[in-house]
């Protein structure tokens, strides 16, 4: 059975259609990267299948549950407690130190503080990021603060990790140091990875690969890889 999945996803703003009937389903534990160019209607793909957006049309089924159907509060559990989001600028909230920003995720899930940064901690070794617990992010390198993000989607054992393009903000071997990392501890943890990329680079370190055009997911072929 799919971990997660499509199916007919139609979603439109306002006059300007994203999706036109897309379907996709992930097997667990497989990494799949989502490929298309700009606007092609990839990266909303993503928010459907992580309950971030309602489609207008179709299901989104997560381990065998339908969960276009469930209200914000709800899909918003689901975020918190089944997935793990990394972004393409990080997102990490400033105020905080690296440490904080980690634990965050099981802070607002409800875990007690101690318990939460011990458990953040041990990501710090895993992703090259000793000694690097107390600074801020504006104290971090762009490849230092994204290992910080991946750490942070990672913290609470997610299911499904959603990375949308996760190194689009890094220079090349950063991001290839990202993705080598982001891939080890998926493979280790067993983390369904959903992986939104324009770079052929990126898409490669996939078990297997789809393409979004005109809002509908396709297998990759050989001519959509080098259209």
């Amino acid at each position: 059975m799919s971990i997660i999945a499509a199916h007919d996803v139609a979603l439109s703003f306002g006059a300007t259609p994203a999706l036109r009937g897309a379907g996709l389903a992930v097997e667990p534990g497989e990494i799949v990267a989502i490929m298309g160019p700009s606007g092609s209607g990839k990266s909303t793909l993503l928010h459907c299948l992580a309950g971030i957006l309602v489609p207008d049309r179709g299901e989104i089924h997560f381990d065998g549950r339908r969960i276009d159907t469930l209200g914000e509060a709800e899909r918003s559990a689901l975020r918190r407690d089944r997935f793990g989001f990394v972004f393409q600028f990080g997102q990490l909230v400033p105020e905080l130190t690296a440490e904080e920003n980690v634990a965050l995720p099981l802070l607002l899930g409800g875990v007690r503080r101690a318990e939460a940064v011990r458990s953040a901690r041990e990501w710090f070794p895993r992703l090259g990021l000793d000694r690097l617990e107390g600074r801020r992010s504006g104290e971090l390198s762009g490849g230092q603060a994204q290992r910080v993000a991946l750490a942070r989607g990672l913290v609470g054992r997610p299911r499904v990790l959603f990375a949308d393009e996760p190194t689009g903000a890094l220079d090349s071997l950063t991001g290839e140091q990202v993705m080598d990392l982001m891939v080890d501890a998926a493979r280790a943890e067993g983390t369904t990875v959903v992986l939104v990329t324009h770079e052929p680079r990126v898409a490669a370190y996939a078990d297997r690969e789809v393409v979004v055009r005109d809002g509908k997911a396709y297998p990759l072929t050989a001519e959509a890889a080098v259209s």
